[in-house]
């Protein structure tokens, strides 16, 4: 069976607020981020979500998503998925959730995604200070 094995293409990553399921079974990505700008840290976020989609393998495989921090050490967010791609037309979403999740720092983050222990994307998530509002 090893043999069948075909890695799969990460077709897409997106990191938001939430991920909903709609009743026709597609998904709504709400509050897509590519930056987090706050007046004043630590921020915390009570939900931010990873989805994830990969397509043409095949084969049983492990994902593993995580949020690391601006020195590169700090883990905000881990999580890990198994999933299987039974035909090469197939695909596979995963949906990441995290509750409680907080940045203590300004400067660059990042979002990674692993099939297996290999990094297959990686892409920066600034966390910028912006001023605070005034009324």
């Amino acid at each position: 069976m090893e043999s069948d094995v075909i890695l799969p293409d990460l077709q897409s990553a997106v990191l938001c607020e939430d991920v909903r399921c709609e009743i026709n079974g597609m998904q709504t990505l709400v509050g897509v981020l590519n930056v987090i700008a706050a007046p004043a840290l630590p921020i915390n976020y009570l939900r931010l979500c990873i989805w994830a989609r990969w397509c043409s393998g095949t084969g049983k495989f492990r994902q593993r998503s995580r949020i690391v921090g601006v020195d590169e050490q700090q883990l905000i967010a881990q999580a890990e998925v198994e999933f299987v791609l039974k035909e090469m037309e197939g695909h596979a979403t995963n949906v990441h959730y995290f509750g409680g999740i907080q940045f203590q720092q300004y400067g660059m983050h990042h979002v990674e995604i692993y099939l297996g222990e290999e990094l297959r994307l990686r892409f920066p998530l600034p966390v910028i200070q912006i001023p605070c509002p005034t009324r």
